[in-house]
């Protein structure tokens, strides 16, 4: 190369780079004043500036065709350029996160007011009552399904084949399934829990029911029980007797007196019904007893021995009782409340009065 295309080739690479450095410069200006309101908005700047293919690495690329007496002063001015935009895209993505969470404390849909704080249900106050009563009594939850079959709600609790229990009067069946059926007590619980395992078994059994009754104030289609077993050997009716007192006097009050009334019910021999002296006059007479002074809350008895070895218990070896109360009675009788529907019909007005209980 001779000399005249040699001055022109050092003229051009020195025109070129001092167009570099005035691009730099430009940048650095730009960089500067960058904006984003978004975390997508701060992502495009990234890409623009500080990507493989960004303003900062083609300068980085074309850094080789700097003269060697000016390497060392673009590459101060590119590593400057360099930091100032990681250092200001940095900073708009802290400040776009922050304004994010800021706004997610913000629900601009929420009514204005307010909102009040919700409370538990009358009825599932009182069943969490019985059922910590019993846990204490050394009695475990079990629970099970709704929709059962006829084997676990009739024929394993020695109900017979032509029992009024059975007709679609009583039951609601499943069509198309005629032994499949909404369970009209929790004693299908209890059969469950005794074809599982053996004695000793101490069990409370909690859950909605079902029955084809026509609603009013004293019944509904639906209402809730709980339901209590207890097998194991040498289990007498004095035993039954005094677990219940011990719950009357716990959920009632530690003067309430019990007594017990011969009944029937299929699984239990012999059976009783349980009333307890009335809350309100203490046993005297008043309108919510019906001058009676006795209120009537759970049927009982000792296991009978067909249900024990219907369900894999050997009759011979053991023993049991049985209990069962409807949760809505036992609130009727603690809040005084007269009418059954009211438990289901959702009127915040009703549900206000238990915020407290």
């Amino acid at each position: 190369m001779n000399c005249k295309l040699f001055c022109i080739f050092v003229h051009q690479i020195r025109k070129h780079t001092k167009a570099m450095i005035e691009k730099i410069q430009e940048l650095i200006t730009e960089v500067k004043a960058l904006q984003a309101g978004t975390a997508e908005e701060v992502e495009a700047l990234r890409i623009k500036y500080l990507s493989k293919k960004g303003e900062i690495s083609m300068l980085m690329n074309d850094f080789r065709n700097v003269p060697a007496d000016m390497k060392k002063e673009v590459g101060m001015r590119i590593n400057e350029l360099k930091t100032l935009a990681m250092e200001r895209i940095n900073n708009l993505r802290d400040a776009v996160s922050k304004a994010e969470v800021a706004g997610d404390d913000i629900d601009l849909t929420r009514t204005a007011y307010p909102i009040r704080l919700g409370s538990r249900h009358p009825l599932t106050v009182v069943r969490n009552e019985i059922v910590d009563i019993f846990s204490r009594l050394g009695f475990t939850l079990a629970e099970g399904p709704e929709v059962e079959d006829d084997w676990h709600v009739y024929s394993s609790m020695n109900f017979a084949d032509d029992h009024p229990a059975r007709d679609m009067q009583d039951t609601f069946f499943v069509e198309a399934h005629p032994d499949i059926i909404l369970r009209s007590h929790t004693s299908s619980v209890q059969a469950r829990v005794m074809e599982q395992q053996q004695p000793p078994i101490r069990v409370i059994c909690p859950g909605r029911v079902y029955r084809n009754e026509a609603i009013s104030a004293r019944a509904h289609c639906f209402f809730h029980q709980v339901e209590g077993l207890y097998i194991d050997r040498n289990v007498s009716f004095a035993d039954l007797r005094q677990v219940l007192l011990q719950f009357a006097r716990e959920m009632f009050g530690t003067d309430t007196q019990i007594r017990l009334r011969p009944s029937y019910f299929p699984f239990t021999e012999p059976s009783a019904e349980m009333d307890v002296s009335c809350t309100i006059c203490g046993g005297k007479g008043c309108s919510m007893c019906k001058g009676a002074g006795w209120l009537e809350i759970l049927g009982c008895g000792m296991v009978d021995p067909a249900v024990l070895e219907a369900n894999g218990i050997d009759s011979t070896q053991y023993t049991g009782y049985a209990f069962g109360m409807g949760i809505e009675r036992i609130a009727n009788l603690k809040y005084q409340v007269k009418d059954l529907r009211l438990f289901s019909e959702n009127d915040v007005r009703f549900l206000d009065e238990f915020r407290n209980a």
